[in-house]
């Protein structure tokens, strides 16, 4: 297979040049269609009683949903700010699509009690299409804005959805022009030529334009989540950067063997091209783990990042190789060095892990341990405008309604839905759990209650309320919903399904690590040393963001609770990202095994060929996960957190440690499979295409 895909690149590059150049005017000219359909829903799972009960309102409630205004900044009792605020009421009641707007200065509740800020709760009506709902809330928000006050702030409901995405476009924006610079920056290093340089980042470049495709076709058939373009975008990014990183160093190590370029190409492809294939089944296989669960937007996430991670290996395996036939020649062969020189340090530092392997062991292991100890107390949450930068208007609102209305005011309250033929006792049960509970009729009978929890929407005080509900109601037809009962159910669900996800995922990794290593040993100690750089990178994105330590340096504070999008994707996308640098390794110690038949300097040599690029890749990664982490908004700050200490705990301490130090532990038994196992891996396996052995340059002119 890779041979046909290195034929097909070297003999008609400029086809397949063409061919992805269609693909980018796609990517970025359909693809960006997406941010017109993303959606903030995430908590929602199909199934569930909080996913039910909002379904059968949205059929049968003609309340829809509702935004707020809060003015605040100077004393709301001023006769012309009182006259300005009730025009602006009366004239938004006036809006086509508004169901409701009551009087702040009348009504309980909406004027704080220090005088200085009112909220404006704006209802609209239920059943609006999507089009109607817009220009209703456009309207009405506009309106409120012109209210002559210091701080006038919009927000809540659908309006915090379209913040979101905006937040997430400018994020998206801001990172790649901070990125690409310094990637660019750090390649020139590394190669010292621009031709070099630059081709990482035309495949970088296709990453993101597959990135936004996949997520606009995929936005035909299922919700795609606000969170979709930072996560595909940053990984696409990262991951086309890390596999032409890869090809383009055994390129150039191949060309000072051969001056023929299709050649080189040819066995780049044979050898780091398998890597580069394996790297990226093994990345998409661990997001398989994301489409065991029903949750809408944890699978749309697995399929997307899924499909992008596919797409950075195509371009990878035929882009670049038709890129280098047309342009390698003006890349210079990487330089020879006297023997022992090449990969010295690395070298060096595998014999030293190999020597005092239970010393590492003993050091190494107790320490990532000890970085994973706050992953036991990790909380998620839906959260709130808390997450958004102090900037956005949804976050503005929310610290000035904090700062003037006492806890709870403004929060989005548990909602039950009592079906009709529900005893009466049962009722009032539910409604004595808080004295801060209002009632109406549906048109179909039902009531509904609202119960507003003392804290926020999904803090401990609401799912405790929904799970007092859950328990007072006992078989009667009562159903609860909203943000904290959507929690709720989320919880439970990842509960469920998680040893399933896990299982699939560990049992995928498993027979694609044999089919590359034939061995059944070396996946279990990968999947092993794996799960210990991912709890200590989790462990510390908890630390931070959670707890609170050090959070002030990213500009965020401690939220009390993770984001319930951060630990499923930074679990399934570390995971298969770690797996990208251990084939590498492992793929450079058993070339050196084939060639040498000694073990422990299979070791020595695998890390020696492989320590720079492993290197190298970490640190464009890490630039590029860190420059996602300059938008402010803290669910892809807290992703990535955890994927950038993910990749540089598991290039380090792992690859250049652990890896030695346990593979010279298990010496030849690291490679050892049971005959059965054996037989099945020389028919099935897929291994390194053979290669002739490398020719000596021939100098021109001889």
């Amino acid at each position: 297979m890779l041979s046909a895909l290195a034929r097909a690149a070297t003999r008609r590059p400029l086809t397949v040049m063409l061919l992805w150049g269609l693909f980018l005017l796609l990517g970025f000219g359909l693809g960006t269609g997406v941010f017109a359909r993303l959606s903030d829903n995430v908590p929602e799972v199909p199934g569930t009683e909080s996913e039910s009960a909002a379904q059968y309102l949205d059929r049968e409630d003609p309340v829809g949903e509702s935004i707020s205004g809060v003015v605040a900044g100077t004393a709301v009792s001023d006769p012309a700010l009182r006259a300005d605020v009730e025009r602006a009421v009366a004239d938004v009641r006036k809006v086509a699509g508004v169901a409701a707007v009551p009087d702040p200065y009348t009504t309980r509740g909406l004027t704080a009690q220090d005088g200085q800020a009112l909220i404006i709760p704006v209802t609209l009506e239920g059943g609006l299409d999507d089009d109607d709902a817009e220009r209703t809330l456009d309207a009405a928000a506009e309106r409120i804005r012109e209210i002559d006050a210091p701080d006038v702030h919009v927000s809540g409901g659908p309006l915090l959805g379209q913040q979101l995405t905006e937040q997430a476009q400018k994020d998206v924006k801001f990172a790649e022009l901070v990125s690409l610079p310094v990637v660019l920056a750090l390649l020139l290093v590394v190669f010292g030529g621009l031709r070099s340089a630059l081709l990482p980042l035309v495949i970088a470049v296709s990453g993101i334009a597959g990135a936004f495709l996949a997520l606009f076709l995929f936005s035909e058939v299922t919700d795609i989540s606000v969170y979709a373009i930072q996560v595909t975008t940053m990984l696409g990014l990262g991951l086309a950067v890390d596999y032409a990183l890869l090809m383009l160093m055994r390129f150039r190590e191949e060309r000072r063997h051969t001056e023929d370029v299709v050649e080189a190409v040819h066995r780049t492809v044979a050898a780091a091209g398998r890597t580069v294939l394996f790297s990226g089944l093994t990345v998409a296989v661990s997001l398989t783990g994301l489409l065991v669960f029903p949750s809408v937007f944890l699978r749309s996430m697995g399929l997307a990042v899924a499909a992008v991670v596919v797409i950075d290996m195509l371009a990878a395996l035929t882009l670049l190789p038709a890129l280098l036939t047309r342009f390698g020649g003006r890349i210079p062969p990487a330089k020879d060095r006297p023997e022992g020189e090449e990969g010295r340090f690395f070298a060096r530092l595998a014999r030293f892990a190999a020597r005092r392997r239970i010393a590492v062991l003993a050091v190494a292991v107790p320490v990532l341990l000890v970085l994973a100890v706050p992953m036991a107390g990790m909380k998620i949450a839906i959260g709130d405008a808390r997450q958004l930068p102090t900037t956005s208007e949804a976050r503005q609102l929310h610290d000035t309604v904090g700062d003037h209305f006492p806890p709870g005011a403004g929060v989005t309250p548990v909602t039950v839905v009592v079906r009709p033929g529900t005893d009466a006792a049962t009722v009032d049960g539910i409604r004595s759990l808080s004295p801060a509970s209002s009632a109406r009729e549906l048109p179909g009978g039902a009531t509904v209650l609202e119960i507003r929890p003392p804290g926020e929407a999904d803090g401990k005080e609401a799912t405790d309320l929904v799970e007092r509900v859950r328990e007072v109601r006992g078989d009667e037809p009562v159903e609860v919903t909203g943000p904290a009962a959507r929690l709720v159910d989320f919880r439970e669900m990842l509960g469920e399904r998680a040893p399933w996800a896990a299982l699939t995922v560990l049992a995928g990794i498993f027979v694609l690590l044999f089919a590359f290593t034939g061995s059944v040993l070396l996946p279990l100690r990968t999947i092993v040393t794996t799960l210990l750089s991912l709890a200590a990178a989790l462990g510390a994105v908890v630390w931070v963001f959670q707890d609170g330590h050090l959070a002030g340096l990213l500009g965020t504070e401690g939220l009390g609770a993770l984001s319930l999008t951060a630990p499923p994707l930074i679990i399934a996308i570390a995971f298969g990202l770690a797996m990208d640098y251990e084939l590498f390794i492992l793929a450079r110690m058993g070339e050196a095994r084939r060639h040498s038949g000694d073990d422990a300097q299979a070791v020595v040599d695998g890390l020696r060929r492989s320590g720079r690029v492993v290197t190298c890749a970490a640190l464009l990664l890490a630039v590029v996960f860190a420059a996602f982490m300059t938008g402010g908004f803290s669910p892809i700050l807290q992703i990535g957190l955890g994927l950038t200490l993910a990749v540089l705990i598991d290039a380090t301490v792992v690859q250049m440690l652990l890896v030695p130090a346990t593979m010279s532990l298990l010496g030849r038994r690291a490679w050892w499979a049971p005959a059965p196992l054996r037989r099945v891996h020389d028919r099935f396996g897929l291994r390194e295409e053979p290669v002739e052995e490398p020719r000596p340059r021939v100098p021109t002119g001889v």
